[in-house]
């Protein structure tokens, strides 16, 4: 009895440890999983989330799919295969998917990326941005253009805004037409003085400005330094109460005609030998007796200046040159008080056209027979124009009419006359001045009772557009220079510092 006791006993223990070894894996005791968070709902391979700011990190690593906050922590789950996300995140890092090489579907909604922000580097990919509120403008050109060149699929997405794309697929609109390239004028140098014109000139291969300042009785003369990149110090020629310092280079010699109010008028030569202005001619101080502006122009070769003089008694007069200086030529538009005068070629016929504080604005245009002006009509019937500037847009001319007191005018030239284009609120305005820089054509008008406006030519409307504002006292002239490396725009103040602004380019897609 006792030994087939002890054989059960043995037969018992041998059953149990064969039972044990028998039972399901899954009954053993797994190791601890580690909780879920709060805010997420899990089960063995899915993790849910609501309002998650970032990746929990107690979710088990064999997770696959997964509502994100902050994708640079999903680097430690090489095994998840799809992200969705329902937070407004603002940022994506550079490679933030890099490691997730089963990563096959994307979702994202509350998109608020820009281009330095977003840059997604993955295999191929499903994402989706399906009801996110897209402004199709320059800010999502980057993505259209990562749209592009990507392999992965992108369920279509509309834009919301503006009005003309309403609806639109966000890559129906041409890239050209995102409008992401913007300018702007800072200012590069402030000159620590007053001025009432400026005009820049290349002698011997350099570059210099030329500046009246009546305040301090000269003409300044700067040179354009290449290496500091600014203006420096030249020269100075003396020119009590000077009003324009008009540079001239003939036949390679250097020229200044100094317009003064008071005491005549002259011209200086560039003496090589002693390397200073030589004053050698004195203008008819019967005829220039208030002069207000000075142009320079070649007709069939010949150089010639003419001066605007804006006394009852003067006339505005024309100088030619000969081999030994300028000399009268011939008297306009006498007792006039011109105030301007702008020297226009068109069509291979050479106009002067003449403002006034007494009429309308005058035409005249060159007789090669008689080599002469002749007067060949009015401009439009807009009195009391401090000054008149041209410019030409692709194939159409256009003058700018400054008007101090009353509205200043922009018209169009129409092949026989003039026809008003647009009217501009210019009260106090003595300059008015066209410039194009890098086929953007700009127009700055000054004001002695407010801010500077730059203006900017709207091809489609046909008419400029403000653009910005400058804060510049009692602007008299604008002058534009381009330089290799940058645009430069001069602005001569009657009141306050000389300010050089350099025209800047912005992309606002980068």
């Amino acid at each position: 009895m006792g030994g087939r006791s002890d054989q059960g006993d043995v037969l018992a223990f041998l059953l149990i440890s064969l039972a044990y070894l028998w039972l399901p894996a899954s009954s053993k005791r797994a190791p601890k999983l580690p909780p879920c968070p709060q805010s997420c709902s899990c089960t063995r391979d899915t993790a849910f989330c609501i309002d998650s700011k970032a990746v929990p990190r107690n979710l088990p690593p064999e997770v696959i799919s997964l509502p994100a906050g902050e994708p640079p922590e999903l680097m430690s789950r090489p095994s998840l295969c799809s992200l969705l996300n329902s937070n407004k995140f603002t940022l994506i890092g550079d490679d933030a998917f890099t490691g997730l090489s089963h990563l096959q579907y994307l979702y994202v909604l509350g998109f608020h990326c820009s281009s330095d922000q977003c840059s997604i580097v993955n295999p191929p990919l499903r994402r989706d941005l399906r009801g996110n509120a897209f402004i199709c403008d320059c800010k999502i050109k980057w993505l259209v253009e990562w749209m592009e060149r990507t392999n992965a699929t992108v369920p279509a997405i509309f834009c919301s805004s503006p009005v003309r794309y309403q609806g639109q697929k966000i890559w129906d609109p041409a890239l050209k037409d995102f409008s992401c390239i913007t300018t702007d004028f800072v200012v590069h140098q402030v000159l620590p003085f007053q001025s009432v014109s400026a005009e820049s000139f290349v002698y011997s291969s350099d570059l210099y400005i030329a500046l009246a300042q009546p305040s301090a009785s000269i003409c300044t003369i700067l040179k354009w330094d290449y290496v500091e990149r600014k203006l420096q110090d030249f020269d100075r020629i003396p020119a009590h109460s000077a009003v324009y310092c008009k540079p001239i280079v003939v036949q390679s010699q250097l020229y200044v005609v100094v317009a003064q109010l008071f005491g005549g008028s002259y011209i200086y030569h560039w003496d090589t030998n002693m390397d200073k202005f030589i004053k050698i001619q004195d203008m008819d101080s019967r005829k220039i007796r208030k002069p207000n502006d000075i142009e320079a122009f070649q007709i069939d070769s010949d150089w010639y200046f003419i001066i605007a003089d804006s006394s009852k008694a003067g006339s505005t007069s024309l100088y030619r040159w000969n081999q030994n200086g300028f000399y009268s030529h011939q008297a306009l538009h006498p007792w006039h008080r011109d105030t301007d005068v702008e020297y226009v070629e068109n069509e291979g016929k050479p106009r002067l056209i003449i403002s006034s504080s007494s009429q309308a604005p005058v035409i005249y245009q060159w007789s090669r027979a008689q080599k002469q002006f002749v007067q060949q009509g009015e401009v439009a019937e807009v009195m009391d124009v401090q000054m008149v500037k041209h410019f030409k847009f692709k194939k159409d001319n256009y003058l700018c009419l400054s008007r101090y007191i009353g509205d200043s005018k922009v018209v169009k030239w129409e092949g026989q006359h003039f026809t008003e284009l647009q009217t501009l609120p210019s009260r106090g305005s003595m300059v008015m001045q066209p410039f194009l820089v890098s086929q953007r054509q700009y127009m700055a008008l000054g004001s002695d009772f407010s801010f500077t406006h730059v203006y900017l030519w709207d091809e489609e409307k046909q008419k400029f557009v403000k653009f910005q504002e400058l804060s510049v006292q009692a602007p008299r002239a604008f002058h534009y220079i381009p330089l290799e490396d940058m645009d430069l725009l001069l602005s001569p103040s009657f009141k306050s510092s000389t300010l050089v602004y350099r025209h800047v380019v912005v992309d606002l897609s980068l």
